[in-house]
């Protein structure tokens, strides 16, 4: 297939055009910037997907059979209005209906959303039951909303990412793994939330695979994606074996999320980071279920164990260490 991925220069993105690409497809990545994976430059071909214009004239010019949308700010940030801190998720968004629709080769599509449209505890009762909690969130429920309205007349799909991890993510490596190789990870006791995870390169053989799928499988339909759902501290201990060798240190929860008030208090006065926070701590500590079985159902267990996709993660930290 000829396949348009828009933002294939990110994280997923990059995973993404490696694995169409071996599977034997034609791969156009439109992005602002130049791809992570210099090997890629040859798909990348350069596009603000906030420009109408030249999103609908590259378009012309490449008469994609598939289109994957990916393009997005994808930070959680606080405050201010979602049209304005994350127009690009919402017009770019919309740009690239636009785009769609007037282009009569596009037989499928994908648009990307997130799991963050639910907050963590609301089970939906049906695909358009949102409960947002961040500016990101409600920036994809007005994206997925745009999807619904914008009458496609090919094949669409909307996708909603779980926790997505492995090579090429940077904020992974200059965090959370930097703080295991130095022995600096605590992880609290008690209850140990399970959320949703997902190896990039077994995301984006589900991307490939709702490509190919029986169009009345996937057609309107929205797909959590990712490998399912383990406890958070099984994930972060594969980690630590394989970059130090002991497990992560458990510490006492109220020691913890003391420390995550100090943070919230640090961070208010200085404007500077501070390694732990209230959200990060609920992060560690809260369990993020979203319904997956759907998905697995249709388009099978992950390829890909999460001890080989700690090794590939862990190879490429490696030979990309950085500061």
């Amino acid at each position: 297939m000829k396949i348009l991925v828009t933002g294939g220069s990110g994280f997923i993105g990059t995973s993404l055009v490696e694995v169409l690409l071996a599977r034997g497809h034609a791969v156009f990545n439109l992005d602002v910037t130049a791809p992570l994976d210099t090997r890629q430059a040859g798909q990348f071909i350069p596009c603000d997907i906030m420009d109408a214009a030249l999103l609908n004239r590259r378009f012309q010019e490449l008469q994609p059979d598939a289109v994957i949308h990916l393009a997005a700010r994808a930070d959680v940030a606080e405050g201010g209005s979602v049209e304005v801190a994350y127009a690009v998720n919402i017009t770019g968004t919309r740009n690239l209906l636009a785009a769609v629709k007037g282009t009569p080769s596009v037989a499928r599509a994908i648009i990307t959303s997130t799991q963050y449209v639910c907050r963590p505890g609301h089970t939906p009762a049906n695909d358009e039951d949102f409960n947002p909690h961040t500016l990101y969130g409600e920036s994809k429920v007005l994206a997925e909303r745009a999807t619904r309205a914008a009458g496609l007349p090919c094949v669409w799909t909307i996708i909603r990412p779980t926790t997505v991890w492995g090579p090429w993510h940077f904020r992974y490596r200059d965090t959370l793994f930097r703080m295991m190789r130095r022995g600096l990870y605590v992880h609290p006791s008690g209850h140990q939330c399970v959320q949703g995870f997902g190896y990039a390169k077994n995301v984006a053989r589900q991307l490939e695979s709702i490509l190919l799928s029986e169009a009345a499988k996937v057609h309107q339909q929205v797909l959590y994606i990712g490998d399912g759902h383990i406890r958070l501290l099984d994930w972060v201990n594969a980690f630590s074996r394989a970059l130090r060798g002991p497990e992560v240190v458990i510490v006492p929860r109220l020691l913890l999320q003391t420390g995550a008030r100090f943070g919230d208090v640090f961070q208010a006065v200085t404007g500077r980071s501070f390694p732990l926070y209230s959200a990060r701590f609920r992060n560690m500590t809260d369990d993020y279920l979203v319904p997956m079985e759907r998905t697995l159902a249709l388009l099978g267990a992950p390829v890909i164990s999460l001890e080989e996709g700690v090794r590939e993660t862990v190879d490429w930290l490696q030979a990309h260490p950085g500061d």
